[in-house]
């Protein structure tokens, strides 16, 4: 009799647990990072994101990055994203935002390897 109890229950909890694993929402799956804009935001971690943010509406001392891919097309006319994260990382005096000090280190282009500059520049084309 014993038996019958464990085993009905064991069906019971099977049965609960399986009911509400189809209700549980998801979370959206995660963006995978190309290997060059993975070291990119480990080297933005390390060197950028003191200062920006790249969560939407979040300043910390400059600017959100979050939407830097989209925005970084339009700042400048007749310059593409690219571009224009370049300029503005090696020269930042250059594209000042609006409502901003020009407080970013113009040292970047000495302290940053060219391939972590590149790797940079991937990961914040990845910000869209």
């Amino acid at each position: 009799m014993r038996y019958w109890i464990v085993v009905l229950f064991c069906v019971l909890l099977l049965v609960a647990c399986s009911g509400n694993a189809d209700s549980t929402p998801t979370a959206p799956p995660s963006v995978t990072l190309s290997p060059e804009a993975a070291r990119g935001k480990t080297v933005f971690s390390q060197n950028c994101g003191s200062c920006h943010s790249t969560i939407p509406e979040t300043v910390i001392v400059g600017p959100s990055l979050a939407d830097i891919a989209t925005n970084a097309e339009t700042r400048k006319p007749g310059q593409d994203g690219r571009a224009y994260l370049y300029t503005a990382i090696l020269q930042p005096g250059d594209f000042l935002v609006e409502g901003y000090d020009n407080l970013m280190p113009a040292t970047f282009g000495k302290q940053l390897t060219g391939e972590d500059l590149d790797a940079v520049v991937a990961y914040l084309l990845t910000l869209e």
